[in-house]
């Protein structure tokens, strides 16, 4: 096991520098995760958390959105790929061209079929490379033919978890095989639920995903699978190579599947807090979990602080702002009362046990997974509707990275701590 510091050798692990910067591999003009502000003397302040996409901050693109009760994931899929905003004709163009490229063909439902299993995010790599074959120009790296291959992953990625997962309820738990063909004149939102629920969801349940789909859309290329996306972009591989990659790297729980680790966690409290509006009682359990006495025993308090994010994560405040509203009309007003206090509480506690005065923050985590049981959304799927997301900036940096100037393959170092060893043949071991 490798225990060398950083400090000693010099080699950055973590995203960041000792002076709290991060550390820059390359130049994006995609999307911007914004936690701190340089003062004049240098040194960083924490800021309110700031996403741009396109140079746009996240809160213009969302307001009007939810205020005009539509859906917005085309247009920001759109801006992300282009680097514009759609006017209404192209806009509508694009949408025609998103749900003609939904259905899938008897052959990759058949393949979906045959790996039926559990694990859905599995399932989309593999059909993802899969897709490969059918493809008639599939390493073709031209800007046309990436866009035309970004536009069949985005419209397709939701047809292909719909099917995986009622063919997994249908194998493992016995239930009803449906497969549903998307609908036409539906946001990519309504006909990812109407695959799977049939109809049994509420405008509001549609509006909800959709606005996780546009918040989980991008995050800057260093986070982890997008950053997988552009190393394998760079060395020319295939696009279906690449996206399977990025999906490998979602997959894991400190990435991608870390909203289930939340959601898991406060179901546990749910269940030992008996008062769920007492603070000592609420603060009490909090501290024994970050002693390491209950629940896991790993000292963490899952949803409660980012990497960049300092003062406030822009995407969690955004679903705060619906979360109410959905848990409303489902009669979970208590929880989402519950949910809240444990956010304010967690910071509270967290910080009082790494004694610092560093803001921390709660995360994107800490609500969408509630957000998603509010709908009605089984686990099996959480991490795989991110991927349904983030395949939007995957691609839009997938084409960044291929029509750079002066491209060159991304290859850092790891520095070798080990000692060098005189060898001893095999008679005197």
């Amino acid at each position: 096991m490798v225990h060398a510091s950083s400090q000693k050798t010099g080699a950055k692990r973590a995203i960041r520098n000792e002076a709290g910067s991060r550390v820059h591999v390359g130049l994006t003009n995609i999307g911007n995760v914004v936690g701190y502000e340089r003062a004049e003397d240098g040194h960083l302040e924490p800021t309110e958390g700031k996403l741009f996409y396109r140079g746009y901050e996240l809160d213009d693109l969302v307001t009007p959105i939810i205020n005009e009760r539509r859906f917005g994931f085309e247009e920001i899929a759109y801006l992300l790929l282009s680097g514009n905003l759609p006017d209404k004709e192209d806009l509508e163009a694009f949408k025609e061209l998103i749900n003609d490229n939904m259905s899938l063909d008897h052959k990759t439902i058949v393949h979906i079929i045959d790996l039926e299993g559990s694990n859905i995010m599995n399932i989309l790599a593999r059909s993802v490379l899969e897709m490969y074959t059918f493809d008639p120009n599939p390493d073709d790296l031209s800007r046309d033919n990436l866009m035309r291959q970004a536009v069949e992953l985005i419209a397709r990625f939701p047809t292909i978890i719909a099917y995986a997962y009622n063919i997994y309820r249908h194998s493992v738990q016995g239930r009803s095989l449906h497969i549903r063909h998307p609908r036409e004149n539906m946001s990519i939102a309504e006909n990812f639920l109407y695959m799977l629920k049939h109809e049994d969801f509420t405008e509001l349940d549609a509006r909800m995903l959709d606005l996780l789909l546009i918040i989980q859309a991008e995050h800057g290329g260093g986070n982890n699978s997008t950053f997988t996306v552009r190393v394998t972009s760079s060395s020319r591989t295939d696009t279906y190579s690449s996206i399977a990659a990025g999906i490998g790297s979602l997959k894991g729980p400190l990435h991608g599947g870390a909203n289930i680790k939340v959601i898991n966690m406060i179901h546990h409290l749910k269940e030992q807090i008996q008062d769920w509006t007492s603070v000592d009682e609420i603060d009490t359990y909090l501290n024994r979990i970050l002693n390491k006495e209950v629940y896991d025993k790993t000292g963490l308090i899952y949803g409660i602080g980012h990497a960049v994010y300092t003062l406030s994560d822009p995407r969690a405040k955004e679903l705060k702002r619906l979360a109410g509203e959905l848990a409303k009309e489902k009669g979970r007003e208590k929880e989402y009362e519950f949910l809240r206090l444990l956010e304010q509480e967690g910071i509270k506690c967290v910080k009082a046990h790494r004694n610092t005065k560093k803001p921390i923050c709660a995360n994107v985590d800490f609500y969408s997974g509630f957000i998603y049981e509010m709908i009605g959304l089984p686990q099996e799927i959480y991490t795989p509707i991110f991927a349904m997301a983030r395949i939007v900036g995957w691609m839009a940096h997938r084409i960044e990275e291929l029509n750079m100037e002066g491209r060159r393959i991304i290859r850092p170092a790891y520095k070798n701590v080990l000692d060098v060893k005189e060898y001893s043949s095999l008679l005197d071991r």
